[in-house]
């Protein structure tokens, strides 16, 4: 039966230390090669967790699946900020394009619990809410109106 670890590494600089080490090391398989290929493949996530899973079979063959890294993650990259406000009704981390945000939708739709991009838009910018962060120099409120109006739907209904 298949073994299954699943972690959060640094995008391009996972190492055999922990937690990959000590998960993989009893499963008797090359670690060194596990983390090459995670690197590899998490490369263009440099900065930022990406999740990782990885499928060992009885034969000892791996497979190195990557997930997309938290929505939070991503708004930080796109945002260049290093986190988001510690008071975000008081405090603007920084500000977001909505393109952006767009982009981001796009990116993990596939994960959220919505079905368009309208809605998968509104959960990144609804996230945004959370994190401080503006979304096109205005509070991430405004903007979810501005979506539940219409007033972006030439960008969303592409």
């Amino acid at each position: 039966m298949a073994e299954v670890v699943e972690v959060l590494v640094p995008g391009g600089k996972a190492t055999a230390g922990p937690p990959l080490g000590p998960a993989l090391g009893p499963l008797g398989i090359n670690v060194k090669a596990v983390v090459d290929e995670i690197n590899a493949k998490t490369a263009s996530f440099n900065g930022m967790q990406v999740p990782v899973k990885v499928e060992v079979n009885d034969k000892k063959q791996f497979t190195v699946t990557v997930g997309i890294p938290p929505t939070t993650a991503l708004i930080k990259k796109e945002a260049n900020i290093e986190k988001g406000s510690a008071e975000p009704n008081a405090k603007v981390a920084g500000n977001l394009p909505f393109e952006a945000a767009v982009r981001i939708a796009k990116m993990k739709l596939e994960g959220m619990l919505s079905y368009e991009l309208k809605t998968a838009t509104k959960e990144v910018v609804g996230t945004c809410v959370s994190m401080g962060v503006n979304v096109d120099g205005k509070r991430p409120k405004e903007v979810l109106a501005d979506i539940a109006a219409g007033k972006y739907d030439s960008v969303l209904l592409k």
